[in-house]
Formats: structure tokens, sequence, C-alpha cells
């Protein structure tokens, strides 16, 4: 035992078995893949988890060994739950493609929708997920890849509650509970994982009165008692809540993977980098350790959230939605991480020759005076750009007036391509080439992202094929 543990500690690396990632792409300008693979090695990072099952972005994978989960977007569930030669074109063109690709891409889950029963989707989708669940496992039997490949459906943790009563009280929402008995026990026939996304900073966000210490993974608050077994953080709780839940359905041997945990960095009080580097720490510990919760001892395979942040989320949930990243949205580290669980803390290999637009910002002119003026160009500029970093507690919340518009004038710039045009705002702005960075507030140059070059090669490809079709 004090062999192994001695060579854990030589090959840190590998003490977090299997951890992943998730990399969404909601961004104006979204990283190259071939950077995102890279970024992954460098880190011994192993599953990524991705939002859709772009052929493009997918194809970076093949020969990687990286384990991949695809997914299917909510608003495509109608098709795969009624259309089922869509989805067997699915399987065939998303899956069965990549496995024979340059080595073959390593495709493990297929995650059919995502939290769709969120009590904000009232009901949209509660008739067509299961359906589409079965079809796709269905669909990838039929291809002879169902013992291998499995789908499921990533849920809210909100699926489940237990009441102030700990969590044996655990149980499915009651308007709910039948359907979610059926997909656990469809999950547990097909050897498949229940997928839950768990966000105890959100528990934070949305109750003031909530125990901060219990977000975290030191003790020091009281915790939760429940029968014999003492709670000191919510990670255990909210997952052996799962498990009781998953009891009263019948499908208690079903493995339950943690689709999505993590912390921002910005967008709220409480969002900031030392709040994440801490959670971070103390949830890579655990996981290093091996020691699961009272009711699942042992390995739980994770899934950080996010790789990147995504400065194109809807922020309906809160400001602090475009700001999930480890990394920045050009994929620089903004704080140091042990991924082995060591805690030895450094900051993590960032994405490597990242391509920039020029080094160029839209400001404030000098001249401007009366700033009652441009407020009709700030509202726009923060309207259909992202000014969620100005936000109170944020990393630009103390700018002065001036900057503070600024920021906002040059977010929409490089949102925009650092197009002229996205830089006027009834002349108060000009270009500069001077950085307003301030303290821990950047203004952000914009990256040339490789799905903006793919277009741009395909639209080249399409003139020419037009021109030698017109000579």
């Amino acid at each position: 035992m004090v062999l192994t543990w001695a060579l854990c500690v030589l090959l840190a690396a590998t003490c977090v078995n299997g951890l992943g990632v998730n990399w969404g792409t909601q961004a104006s300008s979204p990283l190259d893949p071939k950077y995102v693979v890279q970024m992954l090695k460098d880190n011994n990072i192993k599953k990524v988890k991705l939002f859709d099952s772009d052929h493009w972005t997918v194809n970076h994978f093949a020969g990687t060994g990286i384990e991949v989960m695809l997914s299917i977007p909510n608003l495509e569930l109608k098709t795969f739950s009624d259309d089922y030669d869509a989805v067997q074109d699915y399987v065939k063109e998303n899956v069965s493609d990549h496995l024979r690709a340059r080595g073959g891409v390593n495709i493990k889950y297929i995650a059919v929708g995502n939290e769709p029963f969120l009590k904000a989707y009232k009901g949209r989708f509660e008739k067509t997920v299961f359906p589409a669940l079965k079809n796709v496992q269905k669909a990838l039997n039929e291809a002879g890849l169902g013992h291998k490949i499995k789908a499921t459906i990533p849920q809210n943790a909100d699926v489940y509650n237990s009441g102030n009563d700990g969590p044996s009280a655990g149980n499915f929402r009651a308007e709910i509970r039948d359907v979610m008995v059926k997909i656990s026990r469809f999950l547990d026939q097909n050897n498949a994982p229940f997928v839950v996304n768990i966000y105890p900073f959100l528990s934070l966000y949305e109750n003031e009165d909530f125990p901060v210490e219990f977000a975290f993974f030191e003790g020091g608050g009281k915790g939760v008692q429940d029968g014999n077994v003492h709670y000191t953080n919510m990670f255990d709780a909210n997952l052996d809540t799962l498990s009781h839940s998953l009891r009263k359905a019948g499908a208690s041997k079903v493995k339950i993977v943690v689709g999505e945990i993590g912390w921002p960095t910005d967008g709220h009080k409480e969002a900031n980098a030392e709040m994440a580097q801490k959670f971070y720490k103390g949830l890579l510990k655990k996981l290093a350790a091996n020691e699961g919760t009272p009711l699942n001892p042992g390995y739980i395979e994770v899934y950080l959230f996010s790789l990147t942040d995504e400065n194109l989320k809807s922020i309906a949930p809160g400001y602090f939605e475009r700001h999930w990243g480890i990394f920045r949205y050009d994929g620089q580290p903004k704080y140091p991480i042990d991924f082995s669980g060591q805690g030895n803390e450094k900051m993590p290999v960032g994405a490597k020759q990242v391509k920039y637009m020029a080094h160029q910002w839209c400001v404030l002119k000098d001249d401007v005076k009366n700033l009652t003026r441009v407020k009709g160009g700030l509202d726009y500029a923060c309207s259909l750009g992202d000014c969620t970093s100005l936000s109170y507690g944020s990393t630009c919340n103390k700018l002065s007036e001036r900057k503070n518009i600024s920021y906002a004038f040059n977010m929409y710039f490089q949102m925009n391509e650092q197009s002229v045009e996205a830089c006027d705002f009834d002349g108060a702005a000009k270009i500069t080439k001077q950085n307003f960075s301030d303290g821990e507030c950047l203004f952000p140059v914009e990256i040339i992202s490789g799905a903006r070059r793919r277009l741009a090669g395909m639209l080249n490809l399409i003139m020419l094929m037009m021109l030698m079709v017109l000579l």
C-alpha cells in the first residue's frame, strides 16, 4: 500500500484516473480544435465532453486516445424521437465514420440532450428526450457499437431533491418522477451511466444564507447529519441524494458520472480566481484519493466545467455564466491548478501558437467630455458584446467611468472582428495601439478562430468552383 502511494506520487499525472473536461464553443472566436487537443495532452487530461457532434471538430481527436463524449442538442430531440432514420444517419456519420478515421476517435458516450428537465424549460422536452435516448442506443446497438458506446442524458441536479431531510430522503421531483424512473431503469438495463451536473457555486449564488464552507472540501461548517452519516461538503451530499433517488427508482446499480462541476471566475462577487482555485484544489485532492462518498466509495468519473470561457453564452442564469473556464478565451491559464490532485499547484499549460488579430483596441476618445452623450452607444455595445466583467464584484468593476465605457466599446469591437465600423459609436470612439488593460481587468484582443479560417476556406473553395463553372 505504501509502495503504491509512493508510485502514485512519483507519477502524479496518473493519480486522478481519467479526469475529463467540458469544452464549449459558444464564443465569438472559439479556439481551433488542434490547440485544444494539444492543451489536453499537455495537461494529461484524458477525456473531453463536447456539446455537439461537429464533424470537423471531432475529427481532430482521431488517433489521440482522448476519450470523447459527443452531444445531441436539445433542439434536435424531437427529430431524434420521431425519425429513426435520422438517428441511424447520425450514428453512421458522427460515430461509425469517426471510429475508422486516422486511428479512430475514442468515442465513449453520446449525450442525448443537456439538462432537458430544467424547470426553466417548462416541460418542453419531457416527451421527447426518453424516446430519443432509446432510439440512439438502439441505433448504436444495431451498428454493433452498443457494447462500448453508451447513450445517456446529462441531468441537472435539480431533477432530484431531499428537502431539508438529508440525502436519505432523496427522490426524483414529483412532476417528472415517472419518466425519470423509466430513464434510470433504461440506463441500468443498458449498462449506461447516469450523468449529473453538480454546481455548489449555484447554491451559494441562489441563497445568501447558504453556508459557504459547505461548497468546498475543507470542512469547517456544521455540515449535514443524516442518520449515522455526517456530510461536510455539498458534493458528497448531492451525489448521495442521487444514489438514494436511484435506489427508490429500482436502479441502484447505475454508475454515476459527474458531467459538469466547476467554479466561475468573474461575473459575481463570489466568482473569482481565488475561490475557483480553492474549489478545484479540494475537489481534485478528493478525486485523487479515490475516497468517493459515503454511499459511493472509490473512483468517481468527473468532467470539470469548463476548459475555456465562452462570451456568447446566455447570461440568463447570471453574468458568471460566461466565465467558467479554467483557461481564458484564448486558452491562457487563469490560476495555478494541479490536475493530479497532489496539491502541487502551478500554472497549467496553455494553448500554444494561438493567432491573434492586430494588437489594437477601441476606446472612448479623449475629447468626449459629456459622457451622457455616449450612453446609447454604451448600452448598444453591452447588449451585443460582453460587459459581464463590469458587474459588481467582477474583475473590471473598479474601472473609472471613462474606462468603463472604453471596455464596453472594445468588447464590441473585438467580438466583431475588429471591424472599423464597430469602433465608431457616433464618432465617440477611436482605435488605438495602447493596451488599456488595468490590473486584473483585461482588455482582450480577439483571436483568429480556427472555425473562422475553416469557413473562409470553404467560401474560397465555393467561389473557386463557381468561377470554374463560369469559365
